[in-house]
């Protein structure tokens, strides 16, 4: 078996010995080419090129983002010769580590190479399904509005130098939530052939549960949500502090299942249109994607092979 070890050396948990053992692991199971990321949009690169190259295993260490390029780099590329696209796996090397939570990795980068290993000897493997919006492909979520303007926060502070943490991000949220409080609801949603749903704040939308991690706190906004199903919505309605703070309350335990008069929230929908009066940030997978006025978001059944 070929496979190949796409790192980010910069992500957040990751370091030059546990890459060394990582990598030494696997090649002693497999024939195993390493790339180190050095510029944004490498990883992808890298996927497409061993895609193209018939490689049997693309595994990725590092956090969603870098997870999110392969994922785009290996479904980009048209596959001419007899060979499958590559499968992936996951090993945890980020802050939030979602889409590998929900798939099941270990967290911490040895048990899940540990897993991994085990996992190949087995031959055990999977099909998921992904989403996409217009021609970008999605793990776990994306979203319009409040969630995307905190990851274009995130980002911004980020690129002041500042070191990604959970209180970062809470203080982004927080930021961006007293920000846009008060501004007029510009969403209006269609989930696959229901009518429209007018006046929304914002849109979060879901391929797997959590819908994210808050430090070791998983966060659910459609806990029925699964890679195997269709997309999740979970769409805001209001907000006015009590209705916020009760939503936030349902999505941190460990029962979750949102609700409300001011939520509109749907599982196990194929597609998902989001129109805005003006064009509002869009976030996929943790990363910003632009600002845009008309989003389709689909799901696409059986979309990627994974190993783990």
């Amino acid at each position: 078996m070929r496979a190949v070890l796409v790192v980010n050396p910069e992500a957040t948990s990751t370091s030059a010995a546990g890459r060394d053992v990582l990598a030494h692991a696997l090649a002693s199971e497999v024939k195993l080419d390493v790339v180190q990321t050095r510029y944004r949009g490498h990883a992808a690169d890298a996927a497409a090129r061993a895609t193209l190259e018939g490689a049997d295993l693309i595994v990725v260490h590092g956090g969603d983002g870098t997870v999110n390029e392969v994922v785009n780099g290996m479904l980009r590329t048209e596959v001419t010769t007899p060979t499958p696209r590559p499968c992936l796996s996951v090993i945890p090397g980020g802050l939030a580590n979602v889409f590998a939570g929900a798939l099941g990795v270990p967290r911490d980068p040895l048990e899940a190479t540990h897993q991994l290993l085990q996992a190949l000897a087995e031959q055990r493997s999977r099909w998921i399904g992904l989403g996409k919006v217009d021609e970008r492909w999605f793990t776990f979520n994306a979203g319009v509005g409040l969630d995307a303007d905190v990851v274009a926060e995130v980002e911004r502070r980020r690129g002041k130098g500042r070191r990604v943490t959970p209180w970062l991000y809470t203080s982004a949220a927080t930021r961006c939530y007293l920000a846009g409080a008060r501004n007029k609801p510009l969403l209006t949603v269609q989930a696959d052939d229901e009518p429209q749903v007018t006046a929304l704040h914002a849109a979060m939308i879901s391929n797997a549960d959590p819908w994210t991690y808050l430090g070791r706190r998983p966060v659910h906004t459609n806990p029925e949500t699964r890679f195997e199903t269709g997309l999740g919505v979970f769409a805001l309605g209001s907000m006015l502090p009590h209705s916020v703070l009760r939503h936030i309350a349902q999505m941190l335990s460990d029962r979750a299942k949102p609700q409300g008069k001011s939520l509109f929230r749907r599982a196990n929908i194929s597609r998902l249109r989001v129109a805005c009066e003006r064009p509002l940030r869009v976030q996929v997978d943790g990363d910003s994607f632009g600002e845009l006025s008309v989003i389709d978001f689909v799901s696409v059944p059986n979309a990627l092979c994974v190993v783990g």
